[in-house]
């Protein structure tokens, strides 16, 4: 299984970011994903995560910080999941990771890093003041 997460660098704040994590090796209707970030010198947090489900469907959660700004989405026929990211701020700014679990996003443990099975290398997003 691989997880490829791209989409990211440097934006103004106000400024929108497409992420994209593209799976192989699983069958990515039937997983969980999870999008998690690490700016310098914090411990990686939960982001979002998008239920298993067809494309176009399937329960999202956010954190607070993220809730009306990024939206996590998945296209199955192209094996990805996406994380658009609008109104940037400059506390956004991390290296974004997308991590998969089979099932749906349990609101106990879908920002938890050790619920995920698979994760992929990370993607910088940089936002400029």
């Amino acid at each position: 299984v691989q997880l490829q997460a791209s989409g990211g660098g440097l934006v103004q704040s106000g400024g929108s970011l497409r992420l994209s994590c593209v799976a192989s090796g699983l069958t990515l209707r039937n997983y969980a994903i999870g999008w998690f970030r690490q700016a310098p010198g914090k411990e990686r947090e939960g982001v979002s995560c998008i239920d298993s489900g067809d494309s176009g469907e399937g329960s999202t959660r956010y954190a607070d910080s993220v809730k009306g700004r990024f939206t996590a989405s998945r296209d199955n026929a192209k094996n990805t999941v996406y994380l658009q990211m609008n109104d940037l701020k400059p506390d956004d700014s991390a290296v974004y990771y997308c991590g998969a679990d089979f099932g749906v996003c349990y609101s106990s443990s879908w920002n938890r890093i050790s619920w995920y099975d698979y994760w992929g290398q990370g993607t910088l997003v940089t936002v400029s003041s």
